[in-house]
């Protein structure tokens, strides 16, 4: 008897969804069809590789061993697939990805417009939304890949470190703190501040709150804005300010419409992470749209680390 890709993959969704009901849900099967393959394989292998208990389904050390063996399985027989295919192909097709709004602001729109030039038989999709629904929506096989901050390892996705990027201080022409544009700030000593700051549905809220804690940052009141461009506009027109990555502020940094000034002591910095679904390669065209991206938000990284070590 030999592993099939069908009851590796089937295999593989009940490792995952820790449950045989949502594994055939996932996979278009039955639940008896599920719970028959990993009884085979089971059978096969004369080891048990899930321990069946009430509501839960959890994997034994040889179920942890056999899915990481099956993942790299899978995973190179679907790269070979797309490799043979790419022969007789030209790049065309779709790509579907998920951004938050730190990437949609800023390295988006070159990157964008520089695929359709190349690539304009290739459609592209672009969800924005907030780290959690991009996770969810990925690992549901809605996207290609997503670009989220502050990642942690989760089961059947794997992440790799896109773009690091230090964030800035922004206000407007009627902020009371009268700051000199470029400026490095230590914001421990501007306080009480009135500060806009992303809801708790993001990620960054809670590395920003951090932040404040560990500095002894004052904050009178908080305005919670979760769109990006909306908390820009308010903060233009009031005397709040607001807490932004550079890379998606490097055109207000050259226009000089908004102050923008480089958070010092110590430098408060965001980490963004590619990820992707462990058990499927990229296509090509996510390939090559990842990578013009990856160009664009490079060229921004670094003007904004050129810019926060000149202050």
């Amino acid at each position: 008897m030999v592993d099939t890709l069908l009851r590796l993959k089937l295999f593989v969704a009940v490792y995952e969804e820790r449950s045989f009901t949502a594994a055939a849900v996932r996979e278009n099967s039955t639940q008896s069809g599920v719970t028959q393959h990993v009884r085979k394989l089971e059978d096969q292998y004369g080891v048990k590789l899930f321990l069946r208990e009430v509501g839960n389904v959890v994997p034994t050390p040889a179920g942890e061993a056999y899915y990481r063996g099956c993942v790299e399985v899978l995973r190179a027989h679907e790269e070979v697939r797309l490799t043979i295919r790419d022969f007789g192909e030209s790049l065309d097709g779709q790509v579907v990805l998920g951004l938050t709004p730190t990437m949609t602001r800023g390295a988006l729109a070159p990157a964008l417009a520089r695929f359709k030039k190349e690539h304009p038989n290739v459609a592209v999709r672009v969800i924005d939304a907030y780290s959690d629904i991009v996770i969810a929506k990925l690992r549901a096989g809605e996207l290609d890949f997503g670009i989220v901050p502050g990642f942690s390892s989760e089961v059947g996705l794997r992440s790799e470190l896109f773009a690091r990027t230090p964030e800035f201080l922004v206000s407007g022409p009627q902020s009371p703190l009268g700051l000199k544009h470029r400026a490095p700030v230590r914001l421990s000593t501007l306080g009480p501040l009135k500060l806009v700051v992303p809801s708790m549905l993001q990620v960054r809220r809670t590395y920003l709150e951090r932040y404040l804690a560990a500095t002894g940052t004052v904050v009178a009141e908080r305005m919670e804005i979760d769109s990006s461009l909306a908390a820009v506009d308010f903060v233009s027109q009031t005397d709040w300010v607001a807490v932004h990555p550079g890379i998606a502020m490097m055109r207000e940094i050259e226009n000089r419409q908004l102050i923008i000034n480089p958070i010092v002591g110590p430098t408060l910095s965001l980490e963004l992470f590619r990820i992707e679904r462990a058990r499927t390669p990229l296509s090509r065209p996510a390939i090559v749209f990842l990578d013009i991206l990856k160009s664009c938000s490079d060229a921004l990284s670094a003007s904004a680390d050129r810019l926060h070590q000149e202050c």
